[in-house]
């Protein structure tokens, strides 16, 4: 859902005393970023964009420490579903991806590297674009429940500074728009529902690498 600040405020009051902090979380919100995967051509964006199904995405993320590595995810979109799979990549291999170099395949690599070091041979997948948006969280056991609230979601073409503190960054959406998600698995409590409420609240399909991708190409949905 696309939220403004005064609704993401009220949800956000709603369900701090409910739900719990997820665990990335030791204050008001946490920074989050991504560095997003694509060939030469851009079938991630394009399938995307025509709600491909199934389809898949490759990344990299990083929280509030930019210096200890990053965790490799593969999401796989298929029939309405989301599932991720991944694994911890040091911040030595990081460099050696940012730069689109490929390591040689071998028998003990986590799954994911296997198949990013393929795509990056044979599919030519190279780093594309960088989003970085700081977030909010709530979670609850009961449906496996999650609740993110993301603000100043931006992007950077600069991926080989994907480890650095600090990189230029430019808006997704405009001032004031921000993004509500809820993810749960085979069912959402009602009195989850009842928080959710607003009366005003459109739900929207919504991709951050799709944004960026777009916004790079000096196109808004916005």
């Amino acid at each position: 859902f696309i939220c403004t600040q005064g609704q993401l405020e009220i949800i956000k009051a709603r369900l701090s005393p409910v739900l719990r902090q997820d665990a990335h979380q030791n204050g008001a919100c946490y920074r989050i970023r991504s560095l997003y995967f694509d060939d030469a051509d851009d079938t991630a964006f394009f399938g995307n964009d025509a709600g491909t199904d199934a389809r898949r995405k490759f990344r990299l993320r990083v929280y509030e420490n930019t210096q200890d590595g990053a965790r490799l995810e593969i999401k796989h979109k298929l029939r309405g579903g989301t599932k991720k799979d991944s694994c911890f990549v040091s911040a030595a291999l990081c460099e050696t991806l940012l730069r689109g170099e490929a390591h040689a395949w071998r028998e003990d690599l986590a799954q994911p590297l296997k198949e990013l070091f393929q795509e990056m041979r044979l599919g030519g997948l190279t780093p594309k674009i960088i989003v970085e948006y700081e977030r909010s969280a709530f979670v609850c056991d009961a449906g496996n429940v999650r609740v993110t609230l993301d603000r100043n979601i931006a992007y950077s073409c600069e991926t080989t500074r994907f480890l650095e503190d600090s990189i230029p960054l430019a808006p997704v959406l405009p001032a004031g728009l921000n993004l509500l998600e809820v993810k749960y698995d085979a069912f959402i409590p009602d009195y989850i529902l009842q928080l959710l409420e607003t009366g005003d609240l459109t739900r929207t399909t919504f991709s951050k690498f799709y944004l960026a991708a777009l916004a790079q190409r000096g196109e808004y949905l916005w």
